[in-house]
């Protein structure tokens, strides 16, 4: 019999979702008609359900209480219902166990239920219940609510799945005492809609942080020299975010001598660029090598322009500097043209300035410059 249900089940769970939930039931009371005996649960959760034999021998101890299969096949057929294909189910399940003894009537169909009822379709349904399988999360029915603030707050449902992957958290924190709360002192801050979604889905612990860490993101923000209500908030909040006081000093400090700033120049570009904090040592490094060392720009003129540090070193400064150099070497543009300005420009406005109009005198210019993008030989540009 159990070799039956199995047969069953497996198909199930590999067609499309194309079948009503009762034919699915009828068609499993069918495999039913006679009683289970010697049910082995560690058996089940191998073939019926796709667990590996050291998952099924971890899990079968949270569901040694079940003496049939009637309970799991019912949430089992749920599942193939709502289109969830079987390696889904066989993950679900490893995790969470007890997934198999819900109730369907009165648990599982009116979660789904109340999911649709927020616009969500069967696909995104069938995405979202794997991944809130961990820590009973959809095996609450506030599932639904929770579900439906974060939509509104990020926007969408890949955003909220996007946050959700880097904190399961976000599921089973309070939506009222925690959540919300920290949603508040981010508004009181002057933070639009927009900017703490934004905040939200690059930095999704801060919606489940202890209301003294969010206090310290603020006010670490505003010792940058940022204030609140400038567009740049978000962004001092975000290279702050998590680091103690002395963290943040040793890396202003280690600017300051990579740089070779002044205490006044290091605040002024950590107030005007705050996520050079988020920056690795040894990017820094070769950065201030290139920019001061090599190209010759002075500290200070750094200092004031700190956006050009954000950009990247082999894919924008180097193969840029590269390219506008052989063309002034070589005659092909006129004036005192600032690197800066060449590197603030989005790629097909650069492309179109600079490396379009001279095919003719320089056929190579454009092979060249793609090869100096991936880091190819870039000082090497060529006439012929």
């Amino acid at each position: 019999m159990l070799r039956l249900r199995s047969c069953v089940l497996a198909h199930l769970l590999s067609s499309p979702a194309t079948s009503s939930l009762p034919s699915l039931h009828r068609l499993l009371s069918a495999a039913a008609a006679s009683p289970s005996s010697g049910f082995s649960v560690e058996e089940y959760l191998v073939s019926t359900c796709g667990l590996t034999r050291a998952q099924a021998l971890k899990a079968s101890p949270k569901l040694s209480h079940l003496r049939s299969p009637s309970k799991p096949d019912a949430v089992l057929a749920f599942l193939a219902g709502i289109g969830i294909p079987s390696s889904d189910v066989a993950a679900l399940v490893a995790r969470d166990p007890k997934f198999l003894c819900a109730s369907v009537e009165r648990t599982l169909s009116p979660i789904v239920d109340g999911l649709t009822g927020l616009g969500l379709s069967p696909s995104e349904i069938a995405r979202l219940v794997p991944l809130t399988a961990n820590n009973t999360h959809f095996r609450n029915k506030s599932v639904v609510s929770k579900v439906d603030y974060y939509l509104r707050l990020l926007g969408s449902l890949e955003e909220f799945l996007r946050a959700f992957k880097h904190n399961h958290n976000l599921l089973s924190h309070n939506l009222e005492t925690v959540v919300k709360r920290n949603v508040g002192l981010l508004q009181e801050c002057t933070l639009g809609a927009c900017d703490i979604a934004k905040l939200a889905i690059s930095m999704p612990r801060m919606l489940t942080a202890n209301v003294e860490q969010i206090r310290g993101m603020v006010a670490g923000a505003e010792r940058l020299g940022v204030p609140r209500g400038s567009g740049m908030f978000r962004q001092a909040m975000r290279s702050v975010a998590f680091d103690s006081e002395d963290k943040i000093a040793a890396k202003m400090e280690y600017m300051k001598e990579t740089f070779r700033w002044s205490d006044a120049e290091v605040r002024i570009a950590v107030s005007k660029a705050p996520m050079l904090l988020t920056l690795g040592k040894d990017l820094l490094q070769r950065k201030s090598e290139f920019l001061i060392s090599e190209v010759g720009l002075e500290p200070p003129y750094l200092a004031h322009r700190p956006i050009m540090l954000s950009y990247s070193l082999e894919g924008r400064l180097r193969p840029r500097y590269y390219a506008v150099k052989f063309l002034k070497e070589n005659g092909l543009l006129k004036g005192n043209l600032g690197y800066k300005t060449i590197w603030d420009l989005v790629e097909k406005i650069f492309m179109e300035k600079y490396i379009c109009p001279h095919m003719e005198a320089a056929p190579h210019l454009a092979e060249d410059y793609a090869a100096a993008c991936r880091g190819e030989a870039p000082t090497r540009f060529r006439f012929t």
